[in-house]
């Protein structure tokens, strides 16, 4: 999940967030504004009510970039690199580059993220009782009871023992612990994830039909979410088992043929994308990767303005470039590559580009490897 904008660092981790947080931002501050407080609480002045809603919106994320932070913190001690957060649709994810060492490494990362919810459920349920019992009543002791009722079901919720969600982080590290086989594992908790989106997905659709309305359909699209990271974590597990081992530079393809950012998209279509036949170009300056424009970039641009718009108006930009280094292991950069919009990495070495990473090249490795196990089973 790609971030639209960056808000910063913490504990020394890029935090982004996706534009699709400010749905589910309004949807909450609107819910909470305009139908739970005023039911619960009547009588109130409207401006008391909107910014009661936007209070406890804002600190619900709060509470999950606090949730993703520590498992980036509990990661990076564990020798894991992050390169980011990112807030969106679904709460947040850190972006993790390479695996745990072994099933306990896993079990802290995983366990850490629902541990942090909970306690701070626990803590505005502690300071919501301690204001009750002092007399106060109201608006914002509700919104407090709702932080904390919240937080404990994201606690609940991401403790479930089905992947993508941490218990299936959690789940994984067991089944790992106990048979030694981490793909094993790995398969083991994305198919949970999958029955859990099932179950999600059913209960979604019988609570619309007997009248939950919103609710309802919002089960069901969580449901269909994690059927789909489920799936996507499988055939990593599979893909990373086959690749394992393998370098960036056993797969690459050395040397590409690359442009300036200087040259027109009429030219790249007219004298480069028939003659090399590639379907993605890098651009350099002095040797260093600037940029990459792709079929599927150069095709948005009407055939009118080719001669007119440069190839680095098109490109990825260096900032959102996948870079690998030849010496990486390819199942560390797959995660990366999965979240690129134009599926390729870029190989660098001592600054310079020494080559391309694309999927074709890593489904030939994953023949190779397939083709390696059966000659192996064979003898």
């Amino acid at each position: 999940m790609r971030a639209s904008f960056r808000i910063g660092r913490v504990a020394g981790v890029p935090v982004g967030v996706n534009w699709s947080v400010l749905v589910i931002f309004l949807l909450i501050a609107w819910g909470l504004a305009a139908v739970q407080f005023p039911r619960a609480y009547p009588g109130r002045p409207v401006w008391a009510y909107v910014l009661a809603g936007l209070a406890a919106a804002v600190v619900f994320f709060l509470g999950l970039l606090a949730h993703e932070v520590s498992h980036a913190v509990v990661a990076k001690r564990n020798g894991l690199e992050v390169g980011g957060i990112t807030l969106w649709l679904f709460g947040g994810v850190a972006e993790l580059r390479g695996e745990a060492r072994d099933p306990g490494a896993e079990l802290r990362i995983a366990g850490v993220g629902p541990l942090v919810s909970l306690i701070i459920g626990l803590f505005f349920g502690g300071v919501a009782v301690l204001l009750s019992l002092a007399g106060v009543h109201g608006l914002w002791l509700g919104a407090l009871a709702w932080l904390a009722g919240i937080n404990v079901l994201l606690a609940v919720f991401n403790a479930l023992p089905a992947a993508p969600l941490d218990g299936g982080r959690l789940l994984r590290a067991a089944v790992w612990k106990a048979t030694g086989d981490r793909t094993k594992a790995s398969v083991v908790a994305a198919r949970a994830g999958w029955v859990l989106g099932v179950l999600l997905i059913g209960l979604g659709l019988w609570r619309f039909l007997v009248g939950a309305g919103f609710g309802g359909l919002w089960l069901a699209l969580i449901g269909w979410f994690l059927i789909g990271a489920a799936g996507m974590e499988e055939r990593q597990a599979r893909m990373g088992s086959a690749l394992r081992g393998v370098r960036v530079a056993d797969v690459m393809t050395p040397q590409p043929q690359t442009a300036s950012g200087d040259m027109t998209v009429a030219d790249f279509v007219d004298h480069y994308l028939f003659a090399y036949r590639h379907s993605a170009l890098p651009l350099t300056t002095d040797g260093r990767p600037v940029g990459l424009v792709t079929v599927d970039r150069v095709r948005g641009i009407p055939a009118e303005r080719r001669s007119a718009t440069t190839l680095a108006e098109v490109a990825c930009r260096a900032d959102q470039l996948v870079l690998a280094s030849p010496d990486e292991e390819l199942t560390d950069l797959l995660p990366r590559l999965s979240e690129c919009a134009d599926g390729r990495a870029l190989v660098v070495a001592d600054g310079g580009l020494v080559g391309i990473v694309s999927p074709s090249d890593i489904s030939r490795a994953v023949q190779r490897s397939s083709l390696r196990e059966q000659a192996a089973g064979r003898r």
